[in-house]
């Protein structure tokens, strides 16, 4: 979230997204206290509002369907949002901006699209408004893939939210378009008590498996009569060279069920689990990210200390960089300190030339500099900020010049 201030006058300046997605609409303001402000435009039907943490997401689908609420949920949490549409008090639809969640996702994990030609469906259903009946049209699935994907895709949007403790809700009430309408095979009352339990069968698997980025490793013991999807995914580990979110993510199962899968797996003795090796980045790659990480852990270390969600803040924007940087820091997650965990970044830059290797990762890691920068103007002041800034900004700089100095030397 973002943090606001108000100064002397009374006036509060809002961050651009947020003037530009109210515009010039009249806000009331609802209720106060020392702890907060609640603003409404009264013709947006809005009813209620809230921060996750110390209200659980089941408490509040649990009271949307007790009271029977129609309108719509939305969800803003660190890198998207979620949308979920409600008929008196039943769950009858579903959106996301996170890509695992939309439907070429979902069909991808059914086996109903081809991974090579993802980006290119992701595209179309991008440029339709993301109706998936395109898919349909084109004739890349039939309609009864499209419906059994549609339903699959409401419940892993849903089931994805419980066990959340950080980001914010609002609902509306409004009357939801008819095309949106998904008969789903459960209630929303099945689905909260579906959901629950998956949380408490995930903490279950992670305690073996431990990590998304821990190493699963075929072991000598063979099993008999495994399932379909269990072969494929043995087969996949077997194959070696990729952590256990990269072999969920060729299964072709969802996140819930592959973690599932490879418990078991585990607990039959067939796949041992190897915690992923703590690999320093060597040559110039590890020069690079050395000099940059101690740049962004001075800066966190003295953001932190004022901003305790600044963490959240980096990863938040991490997320939404746009491509190519997307491209350096995804699935990459930030220590601790601050600082960029390098052997992911490596994984994500193999298969390019080295030169372009070095100049991407210097411009992504300038971005994130640039960001942690301003954060420190606004969470700091200008006098404390001043000198770090003047400090960290060097960086990029002297990054520039030992690239333009190592590419003439092997030019």
């Amino acid at each position: 979230m973002s943090r606001i201030n108000i100064d002397g006058s009374g006036r509060l300046e809002l961050p651009v997204s947020v003037v530009k997605q109210i515009g010039a609409a009249s806000l009331e303001l609802v209720c106060h206290s020392n702890a907060h402000l609640l603003f409404s435009n009264i013709e947006s039907g809005f009813q209620l509002a809230g921060v996750l943490g110390e209200i659980a997401m089941v408490d509040v689908l649990s009271f949307l369907n007790m009271f029977r609420k129609t309108g719509v949920m939305v969800v803003n949490l660190a890198g998207g949002q979620k949308e979920i549409f409600f008929l008196r008090g039943e769950i009858i639809a579903a959106s996301s901006s996170f890509p695992e969640e939309d439907i070429c996702g979902v069909l991808l994990e059914m086996g109903k699209l081809d991974q090579d030609l993802l980006p290119k469906f992701r595209q179309l259903v991008s440029n339709n408004d993301g109706n998936g009946r395109i898919l349909v049209e084109k004739g890349a699935i039939a309609p009864k893939d499209l419906w059994l994907a549609t339903r699959q895709q409401v419940e892993t949007i849903v089931f994805n939210l419980f066990g959340l403790s950080q980001g914010s809700f609002f609902f509306l009430e409004k009357e939801p378009e008819k095309e949106k309408m998904v008969r789903l095979a459960m209630s929303t009352q099945n689905m909260i008590m579906e959901g629950l339990r998956r949380v408490d069968e995930r903490a279950l698997f992670m305690r073996v498996i431990r990590s998304m980025d821990a190493l699963p490793k075929r072991s000598n013991v063979s099993i008999e009569n495994l399932a379909p999807e269990d072969q494929r995914l043995l087969a996949l580990i077997e194959a070696g060279g990729q952590d256990v979110r990269g072999v969920l993510r060729r299964s072709g199962m969802s996140e819930f069920d592959g973690l599932r899968a490879l418990y078991e797996l585990i607990n039959k003795g067939a796949v041992a689990i190897e915690d992923a090796p703590a690999t320093a980045v060597a040559g110039d790659l590890g020069e690079i990210l050395l000099v940059f990480n101690g740049a962004l852990t001075a800066l966190f270390r003295r953001i932190s200390a004022k901003n305790g969600g600044f963490l959240n803040e980096i990863s938040n924007f991490i997320r939404q960089m746009p491509s190519p940087f997307s491209y350096v820091f995804k699935d990459v997650s930030l220590r601790n300190d601050g600082s960029v965990d390098g052997r992911k970044v490596l994984t994500n830059l193999s298969g390019l030339e080295e030169q372009d290797k070095k100049r991407l990762l210097a411009e992504a890691l300038s971005e994130l500099i640039y960001m942690e920068c301003m954060a420190a103007q606004r969470d700091l002041g200008q006098a404390e900020s001043a000198r770090l800034i003047q400090k960290v900004q060097e960086v990029p700089r002297r990054v520039k010049k030992l690239l333009i100095k190592k590419q003439f030397s092997e030019g």
